[in-house]
């Protein structure tokens, strides 16, 4: 019953990302609102990054799922732990996301990486989005939010640090509501 459901769920959450993405693909070429420009595409938010992550990781899950026999310590299985505790869910918490993700605490443990290596690789994606919209900024002379325009350069490195201590403490929450729902049932 517990694999029935999870692979229910893996496969409609996949299902649903894939059909937000492609909606969203699908009004390529169509007239941008005010305030919305064409440099770097949609691939310039957080936001659709984030559909994409989503997608990818319940994609992988749903797969994962389907494998035969145990596999909970195969690579594929592995993957998908790490790309949920250390992307997935501290990336997608500040959205609507959040639902979804809890959902996916509930249905399957995960096994996290060492701290100290998740917040690496967590760190090194956080700045390679902040070298991204800071060179669409530099390319074109238009923040990707335009609320980075009303700080000082001293101001963006504080927003910055800010927002990366925010899904520091998600990864950690990730962690520990892993930890407390599954540490119950095993």
């Amino acid at each position: 019953m517990a694999l029935t459901l999870r692979r229910v769920y893996h496969i409609s959450a996949f299902s649903w990302y894939a059909f937000v993405v492609k909606s969203l693909a699908d009004k390529d070429g169509e007239e941008l609102p005010p305030g919305i420009f064409v440099y770097g595409g949609p691939w310039k938010y957080l936001t659709f990054l984030n559909l994409l992550l989503q997608m990818s990781f319940f994609g992988l899950a749903a797969v994962t799922d389907l494998q035969p026999g145990k596999n909970s310590e195969s690579p594929l299985a592995r993957c998908k732990d790490l790309l949920f505790s250390v992307f997935a869910f501290p990336v997608g918490v500040h959205t609507f996301v959040l639902p979804v993700l809890l959902g996916e605490v509930l249905v399957q443990p995960h096994v996290y990486p060492q701290t100290k290596h998740a917040l690496a690789m967590l760190g090194a994606v956080g700045v390679a989005y902040l070298c991204w919209i800071v060179w669409v900024y530099v390319s074109v002379g238009i923040w990707v939010y335009p609320l980075l325009g009303h700080f000082s350069a001293a101001g963006l490195m504080g927003f910055f640090f800010f927002n990366m201590s925010v899904v520091t403490l998600f990864y950690l929450l990730g962690e520990k509501l892993n930890s407390h729902v599954w540490s119950k049932k095993h």
